[in-house]
């Protein structure tokens, strides 16, 4: 939850950074167990029953609404506050829609990265994760929501990526490299990490 925003209370208890949520937990660190323990629990239940969409905007929005629904009255809407994190200034606020609306419509006219040979696969999905994490579209869970999305997406393709598998730091790093331009460390951790989905888990 460590978001530099323009407004700093915004979203929170009066006095606190702690975000206004359903349990009306008061304490940040407190939110965070909880919301990782309930993020955690759904995030596993996707794994096994994901959510069916388009995959497009209204698709991403339905995965952080299904994960934050017990925590946020604001789960699956946009963010109306500007934010940065880590030395990386998101998308603003006001360009959250129509800067969504090219990135899922050109997701859709390359058909979602089907067939594709796996050099190309893994560059159109170091663009699509880099693209999505600058628009970072909520107040909260972006990322959460990303990794389930494009696992769900990726799967798509006949391929599989356990981000849980990941070393965080590392992708963490190369995250914010690619803010800056530098997608070799987000190449290879992809490249390295994508595997083609075995018959098993086509299957469950």
């Amino acid at each position: 939850m460590s978001y530099r925003l323009e407004t700093l209370t915004a979203d929170c208890y009066e006095g606190t950074s702690c975000l206004i949520n359903k349990w009306n937990i008061r304490d940040e660190n407190q939110l965070s167990r909880i919301e990782a323990d309930i993020t955690f629990a759904k995030l596993s239940e996707l794994e096994r029953h994901p959510i069916e969409g388009q995959f497009d905007f209204a698709h991403y929005k339905a995965i952080h609404r299904y994960l934050f629904e017990d925590l946020y009255s604001w789960a699956g809407q946009i963010r109306t506050v500007d934010i940065s994190k880590k030395g990386t200034a998101f998308v603003k606020a006001k360009d959250i829609v129509p800067l969504a609306e090219r990135c899922f419509a050109r997701l859709k006219n390359q058909n979602y990265f089907v067939g594709l040979p796996f050099d190309a696969l893994v560059a159109h999905i170091v663009d699509f994760y880099g693209t999505t994490n600058m628009l970072h579209p909520f107040r909260e869970g972006n990322g959460r929501t990303q990794r389930a999305f494009l696992s769900q997406l990726i799967r798509k393709t006949g391929h599989e990526l356990n981000f849980a598998a990941l070393d965080s730091d590392e992708l963490m790093v190369a995250t914010i490299q690619a803010a800056h331009g530098v997608n070799d460390g987000l190449y290879r951790i992809f490249h390295d990490s994508i595997t083609k989905k075995t018959k098993e888990a086509s299957n469950p």
